[in-house]
């Protein structure tokens, strides 16, 4: 007897961080028996790259992966002189991911195979993107060209305050975690999926304020007399008194600084909404019950009855679909890459950070008894 496929996984944006406890998350996953019942892994920004893995089942690989990736493979510091022009990092991710794999279009055919979907969300940027669309584009290995999905997912995985955007085909694509951090939405829209999983990463984010210009600062002094340096150098006075008042000290702070609005924004929004179809098909199918209970009218039951069935709901009224969210953040700094020094980053730390996502994942399965009873 074929598996019945019915559990759709959702991976959150969450950076380096958020990547390492999703691995966790998985790993305890794969352990429970729901794992051979997923049929679609739906991911944005780092929840895009551990979800190929995790569609592949190359959880194993991708712990190899992240066990030797250290900072400078992920987002490198651009040279002082190439921020007004490149934002403060190059992209260095889809290399190390080519080298380290064998090619990221590799794993995209991998895929179109794979009894596991993916879904990725990205954000549009091109000129012509249509508001209607709300800036949001899917990328799913079922539709999807290879070469397409590919650099899909390292378009939502290109953080937008650090690096600029990807080509997807024919679209201009960045950090999927502006328009859906947490796409839940696409997990409760498949007819298939009996249940959600989910992991969301809830990010610390660092302040940017002025320390990254002290260097600047220091190389300048030795030329403060000309009238140009003199000018810049009282630009970083104001950008310090600036972040003495709390205030963003420069562009890329409040650039950072709007990514955090908006990123927790949407997440709340769609754990919101997800909320709300759930009361709200809790309610209609109490209410049915109700009114049907009430009625005893020769014919008027089936006539009740088949109103109700008739009504239009801008969701699917007769499904009520259980979903087990684990939340989980870093303790301390954690391992994202700096603006400028980037220490390495240490195996114990790394480990940390996945063992912790494994424990939340355990306690959230343990609760529901999922190993035990979910087996019909």
């Amino acid at each position: 007897m074929q598996q019945r496929r019915d559990v759709g996984v959702v991976l959150s944006g969450g950076g380096v961080n958020g990547v390492m406890m999703e691995l966790g998350f998985l790993l305890r996953l794969r352990e429970s028996v729901l794992w051979p019942r997923i049929s679609a892994v739906f991911g944005t920004s780092s929840g895009a790259l551990s979800g190929a893995m995790a569609a592949l089942d190359r959880l194993d690989d991708l712990e190899a992966f992240l066990m030797a990736l250290q900072p400078e493979q992920t987002f490198r510091p651009n040279r002082l002189w190439r921020l007004p022009f490149l934002g403060f990092h190059d992209y260095a991710l889809p290399k190390t991911i080519d080298d380290w794999f064998g090619g990221i279009e590799g794993v995209a055919e991998e895929l179109t195979s794979a009894p596991i979907e993916l879904v990725v969300v990205a954000t549009d940027l091109t000129d012509e993107a249509r508001p209607e669309d709300g800036y949001e584009l899917v990328y799913s290995s079922r539709t999807s060209p290879p070469a397409e999905l590919a650099q899909a997912v390292l378009a939502s995985a290109a953080v937008s305050a650090l690096v600029m955007p990807v080509r997807v085909g024919d679209r201009i694509a960045t950090d999927g975690a502006w328009v859906r951090n947490f796409p839940l939405a696409h997990a409760y829209d498949r007819e298939d999926v009996e249940l959600i999983v989910a992991f969301h990463y809830v990010p610390r984010y660092p302040r940017l304020g002025v320390a990254a210009l002290q260097p600047l600062r220091r190389r300048l002094m030795r030329f403060r007399k000309i009238p140009p340096i003199q000018a810049f150098i009282s630009e970083i006075d104001e950008a310090e008194a600036r972040a003495g008042r709390g205030e963003p000290a420069h562009l890329a702070d409040m650039i950072v600084r709007l990514a955090r609005v908006t990123i927790r924004r949407n997440t709340q929004a769609e754990e919101r909404v997800a909320a709300a179809t759930d009361q709200s098909l809790r309610e209609l199918r109490s209410l049915r019950h109700d009114v049907l209970g009430l009625v005893d009218e020769p014919g008027l039951h089936e006539a009740v009855a088949a109103r109700f069935a008739a009504a239009k709901f801008p969701f699917r009224k007769d499904r009520l679909v259980p979903r087990l969210v684990v939340r989980g953040e870093a303790e301390g700094g954690g391992l994202e890459p700096g603006l400028r020094t980037q220490p390495r980053w240490s195996d114990d730390d790394k480990r940390v950070l996945i063992r912790r996502g494994w424990e939340l994942a355990d306690e959230q399965l343990r609760t529901i008894s999922v190993d035990d009873v979910w087996t019909m």
